[in-house]
């Protein structure tokens, strides 16, 4: 297990479907370089992505943002929370509409399933809006248990995703 100092790479799922989305998952990828310990190494474009689940609801604009921390899994997931919690993001019904969604994707190689935290997110190789931003920055990056992200993404196609051009 990674305790407080060993410095690992993680990356992290942003996504946003209310107010102002992109103007959101920009502001994200500052806010993870200010949790203790921690920089941001890379962000991903951002895209442009159709629901999942309750389709009744705008278009989410997601993004991937990869970082160097020494914050030990559940606290970097701690400051994940308190980041959505910021913004007022309120965990009302699966797949609603919000603000802000931040999620712990993976952490090095760590594979971990407690109460309250699952390393890798355990949905993230079904999704093509989590494989294709994250295929942009680290296509050689490997889900523990599942395979290479570029591979996954094949897998799963693109349906639905689209990069933002421009950005």
């Amino acid at each position: 297990m990674h305790g407080q100092g060993a410095i690992v790479s993680a990356f992290i799922g942003i996504g946003s479907n209310l107010g102002d989305p992109m103007a959101m998952v920009r502001g994200v990828f500052e806010e993870l370089g200010g949790l203790a310990h921690t920089r941001v190494d890379a962000c991903s474009s951002l895209y442009r992505t159709a629901p999942v689940g309750l389709r009744e609801q705008p278009d989410f604009i997601n993004a991937v943002a990869q970082i160097r921390t020494a914050l030990a899994p559940r606290d970097l997931l701690d400051g994940l929370l308190a980041i959505e919690q910021l913004h007022g993001r309120a965990r009302s019904t699966k797949d609603a509409p919000r603000t802000l969604d931040l999620d712990l994707l993976l952490y090095d190689d760590v594979v971990m399933d407690e109460p309250g935290i699952s390393i890798p997110h355990p949905r993230m190789h079904e999704r093509a809006f989590v494989l294709a931003p994250l295929s942009e920055i680290a296509p050689d990056a490997n889900v523990p248990g599942r395979g290479k992200v570029s591979v996954l993404l094949a897998r799963v196609g693109q349906d639905g995703v689209q990069r933002i051009a421009g950005d």
